[in-house]
C-alpha cells in the first residue's frame, strides 16, 4: 500500500514529524516500511507557462517556434518539436538553470538557427510514471487546466512536493489498505485525533428505489449490497488533484467516475464499482452464483469461463461483473454514459480468492475482498463517493441507499487481564497506561472489575478476537525497545530430529561422500513425462495446474526420474557427460479425475548414472558405469539402514526400463513383501530420444525405508579361533538369479556362515550356451572352538544340497 504523506495530512496532523521520521516510527511499531519515495525528483525553476503564439520553425517541419508566458516581464522564445503544443495551452516549462529529474541542465541555447530559452515539457520528463498516466498525457507534451496560474512551480500543481510511504503489511493488517486505516495508525503512534471525511449526500429527485432494485440470492456468499443511483453525470476527464491523489498511489487515472469509485477505494479501504445504469436490464441486481457453462468478458477484453462456485452481479438477463473481482464489459462506463448504479458491499473473501485465482484475475478490489472489508465503511463510503461524483461529474443522486442485509453485525468484545498483560510483556504498566495505548487505537474500553478490561474492537481491525492480540497492540505501541529483558523460565527440552529426518540425512550425507551431486527440479511436468516411469504412482492420474507457467509444467510429478533425466541431458548438451545425480522429494498422486481432497505424497529417493564411473588416465582406461554400479549404490543405502539383509531382487520390465537389464526391489516386513521401488536401465528407445548414453536410474519410497530403518549397532569381539574357507563352482542356467542361490545357502548354513561372495563367472566354450559357471567363496568360523573336519564337511555338505536344490549343479 502506497501512502502519500500529504493524503494522510488530510486525516491527521502530521505537522512537525518528516516523512522520513514517520517511516521510522511506524516501522518500529510493527508495520514496515519498505520505502521513502520523494516524489519530487528536482523540479527547481520549472512553472506553469501559457502558449501566447506557436509558428512554424523556418528551417525545420517539425519544429515549433513559441511564445510562452511564465509570469515574467517579457514572453519567452521556446523552440518544441511536440506534435500537440499550441496557442492557448497551459503546459510545464524549465526555465533556463533548471536540473531536469535526468540530469539535464536547461541553457539558453541555439535549435536550428532560432535561439530556445527554455523547454516545455513532456510527464515523463518531470518524472511522473508515464505507465500510470492517461493516454492524453503520455503523448508529447503534458498539456495543463486552463484554470492555473501562470507562473505557479509545477511541484505545486502536481503536487509532486510530497513522500510516499510503501507499507510492507503482512495479511493480517488488511486495515492499512486504506488511508483512514494508515490514519488511525498514525494517530495511535503520534497520539493525535483522526479527522474522518465527510459522508454528507445533497439528494434530490425521485428514491433510489424506483430506478434500482437489490437482492441477495447468495446469502452465504454476501452480507451486505448497498446501490445508489446518479443520474445526468457526465464522463470526462478528472480534475487534476484527484488525479494527482491516485497517482501518488500507483493508481492509473482513467475517467471522472472510475476516478472517484479507485479514490474511495484507497480512501476507505472499501471497493467500489460503477455500472452504466442504461445496460442493466430491468433496473434489477441480483447477487447469485454462476450458473454452469456461464461467460462474462470482463473490462479487460478476456471472456472468462464461470462455474457454478463464482459469485457473480446480474441483472434480470445476464451476469454484469465478477463480484468482489472485476466489472464486465457489457456494463462498462463510457463516455456516452448518462446514469449510473454505483456498487459498495461486502463478499466473502475465501470466494473472492478462490475465483481470483482460478481465473488468474487479480485485482485492487479483490485484494481487499480477500482479506475481508470493513462492514462499517460500505455505506459511507458509498455515500462518500455518489457526492464525489455529484460534485466533479455534476449528477445528480437519487434520495435513499437502496441495500439488503444478511444476518446481523456486532463488534467484537474482548476481555483483557492487565496481570496476564504484564506478565506476557516482563512490564509493570498501570491499568491507565494500558486504557491510555487501547484508547488511541480508538477502541472503546470499560474497567469491569480491578486490573481487568472490556475491549469493544471497532469492526476495522478485524485480526483482534483474542486477549494476546490485545497485548500484542500494547506492547507495539508502548515500545518494544522499552520492554525489559527477562531470562527465559521454566522446563526446557533439548531438540531432537524425528526419524524420517535422521533417514533422510544419512541417505544424503551417503550418497554425497559417495561422489553423487543433489539435485533439486521442478515438481511441475509434462503430461506425457507421468507415462514414462509408472512403477511407484501405480493407478494415479496426473494432477493439472490451475495456471500453469507453461505446457512443460503443467501438472504435478508422479515421478522423479523423467526430471533427472532432463537435468542428465542438460549437462550432456554442454559436454559434462559423466552425470552421476540424486534426488528426494515428492511424487503426487490421486485416482480422482477431479480432485475433492489432498493428494498423497509419497517422499521418494531417486538416483541417476550416467557416462563414466573414473575417467582415463595413462595407465588406466575410462570405465562406463553400468547396472551393478547402481545396484552397489542401493545396496550400501540398505545396509546403511540396517536393511540389508531384507530386501529381494526380482528381475522383470518395469515400464520405461530395458527389458533385459532391469529390476524391482521387495521389502519384507512382519506383513510380508511390499513393492520398495525398482532400478534398471531406462529403455533404449527412450534414452535414444533423450541423446543419452547408457543411463542407469533407480526409485526407492523412503517412507518404507523410514518404517523399518535399524540404525542400532552391534559390536562383535574379534574372532580369537581361525575361519575356514571353501571355493565352489557350479554350473547353473544363465537367465538363473544368483540372489535365490546365495539366500538359500547362507540359510543352510544357518549361523556358522560368516561370508559368502560371487569372485567370478564363466560363459564360454566349456559350459553350454545356455549355462554360466559361477564361482563363490564362502567362510565358516566357530565362535568359541576351531572347527573339526568333520564338523566342516557335514556344514558344507549342506549348502551344497541347498544350492543343488535350486537346480545347480557343481562344476566338473
Amino acid at each position: 500500500m502506497n501512502v502519500s504523506y500529504q493524503w494522510l495530512s488530510q486525516y491527521i496532523d502530521v505537522s512537525g514529524v518528516s516523512a522520513d521520521e514517520l517511516a521510522e516510527r511506524i516501522t518500529r511499531a510493527g508495520i514496515e516500511i519498505d520505502v521513502v519515495q520523494n516524489r519530487n525528483q528536482g523540479l527547481d525553476h520549472i512553472v506553469v507557462g501559457y502558449v501566447v503564439s506557436r509558428e512554424k520553425h523556418p528551417d525545420a517541419d517539425k519544429l515549433n517556434v513559441c511564445k510562452v508566458d511564465v509570469g515574467a516581464e517579457e514572453h519567452v522564445q521556446i523552440v518544441c518539436g511536440a506534435a500537440n503544443v499550441d496557442a492557448g495551452q497551459h503546459v510545464p516549462v524549465a526555465q533556463i538553470g533548471a536540473v531536469m529529474p535526468g540530469g539535464m541542465k536547461i541553457k539558453r541555447a541555439k535549435l536550428r538557427g532560432v535561439e530556445s530559452q527554455g523547454m516545455i515539457c513532456s510527464a515523463k520528463e518531470l518524472g511522473l510514471n508515464d505507465k500510470l498516466l492517461p493516454k492524453h498525457m503520455q503523448e508529447g507534451i503534458l498539456v495543463l487546466p486552463s484554470d492555473l496560474t501562470i507562473g505557479t512551480p509545477i511541484a505545486d500543481v502536481l503536487d509532486l512536493n510530497d513522500h510516499v510511504m510503501e507499507f510492507d503489511l503482512t495479511p493480517n493488517r488488511s486495515d492499512c489498505l486504506s488511508m483512514i486505516g494508515a490514519a488511525y495508525e498514525v494517530g495511535a503512534i503520534l497520539n493525535r485525533p483522526v479527522a474522518l471525511p465527510t459522508t454528507s449526500v445533497e439528494e434530490t429527485g425521485e428514491a433510489a428505489s424506483e430506478k434500482v432494485r437489490v437482492n441477495i440470492s447468495a446469502d452465504h456468499a454476501c452480507s451486505l449490497y448497498t446501490a445508489r443511483y446518479v443520474s445526468g453525470v457526465k464522463v470526462g476527464q478528472s480534475p487534476l488533484w484527484l488525479q494527482n491523489r491516485l497517482l501518488a498511489a500507483g493508481v492509473r487515472p482513467i475517467n471522472n467516475i472510475v476516478d472517484v469509485t479507485n479514490f474511495v477505494m484507497l480512501e476507505y479501504g472499501q471497493p467500489l464499482h460503477a455500472f452504466d445504469a442504461a445496460q442493466i436490464t430491468g433496473g434489477s441486481i441480483d447477487v447469485r452464483m454462476a450458473n454452469e457453462g456461464e461467460t462474462l468478458v470482463t473490462l479487460d477484453g478476456q471472456e472468462r469461463k464461470l462455474k457454478p462456485h463464482m459469485l457473480v452481479i446480474a441483472d434480470a438477463e445476464k451476469a454484469v461483473a465478477l463480484a468482489g473481482v472485476m466489472g464486465g464489459e457489457n456494463s462498462e462506463v463510457t463516455e456516452a454514459t448518462v446514469d449510473i448504479v454505483l456498487e459498495s458491499a461486502k463478499f466473502d473473501g475465501g470466494i473472492v480468492r478462490k475465483t481470483s485465482r482460478q481465473l488468474g484475475l487479480r485485482s485492487e478490489a479483490s485484494l481487499r475482498f480477500e482479506k475481508s472489508v470493513n462492514l462499517e465503511h460500505v455505506v459511507p463510503a458509498i455515500d462518500r463517493a455518489a457526492e464525489l461524483i455529484r460534485t466533479i461529474a455534476g449528477g445528480t443522486v437519487a434520495r435513499g441507499v437502496v441495500q439488503q442485509q444478511v444476518g446481523t453485525h456486532e463488534r467484537q468484545v474482548v476481555r483483557l487481564s492487565l496481570e496476564k498483560t504484564n506478565r506476557m510483556l516482563g512490564t509493570s504498566l498501570t491499568a491507565a497506561e494500558v486504557q491510555s495505548i487501547l484508547e488511541r487505537l480508538v477502541f472503546d474500553v470499560k474497567t469491569v472489575e480491578e486490573g481487568m478490561f472490556e475491549v469493544t474492537v471497532p469492526s476495522r481491525r478485524g485480526d483482534i478476537t483474542l486477549d494476546v492480540d490485545l497485548i500484542e497492540e500494547v506492547a507495539r505501541l508502548y515500545g518494544y525497545d522499552n520492554i525489559p529483558t527477562t531470562p527465559i523460565e521454566g522446563t526446557t527440552t533439548p531438540g531432537s530430529l524425528t526419524k524420517s529426518q535422521r533417514v533422510r540425512r544419512a541417505i544424503r550425507r551417503l550418497l554425497t561422500d559417495g561422489g553423487l551431486h543433489e539435485a533439486l527440479t521442478y515438481s511441475f511436468t509434462h503430461p506425457e513425462e507421468t507415462k514414462l516411469f509408472p512403477a511407484l504412482a501405480g493407478n494415479a492420474k496426473p494432477i493439472a495446474l490451475a495456471m500453469p507457467m507453461s505446457e512443460d509444467r503443467s501438472v504435478l510429478r508422479t515421478s522423479l526420474l523423467p526430471s533427472l533425466l532432463d537435468v542428465a541431458t542438460h549437462n550432456r548438451n554442454r559436454k559434462q557427460e559423466d552425470v552421476h545425480l540424486f534426488e528426494m522429494s515428492s511424487l503426487y498422486l490421486t485416482e480422482e479425475a477431479e480432485l475433492t481432497k489432498q493428494p498423497e505424497e509419497k517422499l521418494v529417493l531417486a538416483v541417476l548414472l550416467t557416462g563414466n564411473r573414473q575417467q582415463a588416465q595413462w595407465n588406466v582406461k575410462p570405465e562406463a558405469v553400468d547396472f551393478f554400479d547402481l545396484k552397489g549404490i542401493v545396496d550400501s543405502v540398505l545396509s546403511y539402514l540396517g536393511l540389508s539383509g531384507r530386501v529381494r531382487y526380482e528381475a522383470n520390465r518395469p515400464v520405461g526400463y530395458h527389458p533385459g537389464r532391469s529390476a524391482s526391489l521387495y521389502l519384507k516386513a512382519d506383513d510380508g513383501e511390499q513393492l520398495l521401488g525398482t532400478l534398471g536401465q531406462i529403455h533404449p528407445d527412450l534414452q535414444r530420444t533423450k541423446d543419452l548414453a547408457d543411463t542407469f536410474v533407480a526409485e526407492i519410497e523412503i517412507e518404507a525405508l523410514v518404517a523399518q530403518a535399524d540404525f542400532t549397532i552391534e559390536y562383535k569381539t574379534l574372532p580369537r579361533f581361525p575361519s575356514v574357507e571353501r571355493d565352489l563352482a557350479i554350473v547353473m542356467d544363465r537367465q538363473a538369479e544368483m540372489g535365490r542361490i546365495l539366500e538359500q545357502a547362507t540359510a543352510a548354513a544357518e549361523s556358522w556362515l560368516e561370508s559368502i561372495r560371487v569372485f567370478d563367472v564363466y560363459t564360454g566354450d566349456r559350459v553350454a550356451s545356455d549355462k554360466k559357471s559361477v564361482a563363490i567363496s564362502l567362510v565358516y568360523r566357530h565362535p568359541e572352538r576351531t572347527f573339526t573336519d568333520e564338523e566342516i564337511t557335514e556344514i558344507h555338505g549342506r549348502v551344497i544340497a541347498a544350492i543343488e536344490a535350486e537346480g545347480a549343479e557343481l562344476r566338473k
